[in-house]
């Protein structure tokens, strides 16, 4: 059984299984409604309800209050239609975005590799080409592991065929845990994809900035192999956060860059080096670091940012004090499920960041 969702104003109708939730089917069906964590914690896909009969879904009691309830608002993330359904959703459109499709793919790993003391790297061969747009990242089904894991794709859209990821090890976390200590050179994983709204505005033709933090740099990584390998000319600036040298991983391939690239800058940042790392480079936080280079004044540029909540809250303010302006922001938030429960959120001040 089926049912037919409306989404309204835009007036597209998709068919949703008995079972499905409506953002799984709208972005199968090319309809790319906005979302963020894609698991009810974060509220970014709330949309209201005028017509029609549905389940809630487990969707988190800070990311959809009681009285958000009361009054038909759903997180499409979660809701699961009963009926047939007339919903209302703010869906922005982006010239930029190329909204490919999500597929289901099979995926083989190819190779493991310790990238930090915390950062397992991962390597996927899929069943056939994924199209992708730097930045986007995959869902990923892992053995007697409920539900799914969200991972941000970490090489390049022109590298058919593979899936590159960076996993953190989260404390308690039973996904990152087997992938940590079970995941094997061989296994072969059930993923889908592609998801996600954090994309470079190619449009725009001003200079990049780049703000990544932990296990975040592997979107950043994408978005600048993309943009260099397409022959970008624009000034490009990354900055990478960690708290020693060993967490600062993949450093080699950003100093290679830069030897290659007039156009790209790699300015890392620790905040609390060893001293067995004689550490020369910027200390202190990686949003200290932006402060210092562009000497508070980032207007004129895009910036992007991706790593934890606390991180990407910190580089909001230092980026909006050095006069840039929430539309020239973007953000991806490595949000986990103890962050739902915590109640950490999108911003109320902010409509896109």
């Amino acid at each position: 059984m089926s049912y037919q969702v409306t989404i309204e104003p835009i007036g597209t109708t998709i068919e949703v299984e008995e079972d499905q939730t409506i953002l799984d089917a709208a972005l199968r069906q090319g309809v790319w409604l906005p979302f963020a964590c894609g698991h009810g914690t974060c509220g970014t896909c709330k949309v209201q309800v005028t017509d029609g009969f549905y389940d809630v879904g487990e969707a988190s009691p800070f990311a959809l209050m009681d009285i958000e309830r009361e009054e038909n608002k759903v997180l499409a993330c979660c809701c699961k239609p009963e009926s047939d359904m007339v919903i209302e959703a703010d869906v922005d459109e982006d010239e930029d975005f190329l909204g490919y499709l999500v597929e289901d793919y099979q995926a083989k790993v190819i190779e493991i590799k310790d990238l930090s003391p915390t950062i397992k790297g991962v390597r996927l061969q899929i069943d056939r080409a994924m199209q992708f747009q730097a930045g986007q990242y995959v869902n990923i089904q892992l053995p007697n592991i409920e539900g799914t894991r969200a991972f941000s794709i970490a090489n390049s859209p022109n590298e058919e065929g593979i899936v590159e990821l960076h996993i953190r090890k989260v404390e308690g976390g039973a996904a990152t845990t087997y992938v940590h200590e079970n995941l094997q050179k061989g296994d072969e994983l059930d993923i889908s994809g592609p998801y996600g709204q954090f994309f470079v505005r190619k449009s725009d033709d001003r200079g990049v900035i780049f703000i990544a933090g932990g296990s975040g740099l592997s979107s950043p990584q994408s978005m600048i192999l993309d943009l260099l390998e397409a022959g970008e000319t624009r000034n490009i600036y990354l900055f990478q956060g960690a708290r020693d040298v060993s967490e600062l991983y993949n450093r080699e391939i950003f100093e290679n860059l830069v030897k290659e690239y007039a156009n790209f800058h790699y300015i890392p940042a620790l905040n609390a080096p060893k001293t067995e790392d004689a550490w020369t480079g910027f200390t202190g936080f990686v949003h200290e670091a932006v402060a210092n280079h562009f000497e508070n004044k980032c207007s004129g540029h895009k910036a992007y940012l991706c790593g934890p909540p606390p991180m990407i809250d910190a580089a909001i303010s230092t980026l909006m004090q050095s006069r840039l302006f929430e539309k020239d922001i973007h953000t991806e938030r490595f949000l986990s499920a103890a962050d739902g429960a915590n109640g950490q959120s999108r911003s109320a001040l902010f409509k896109h960041i």
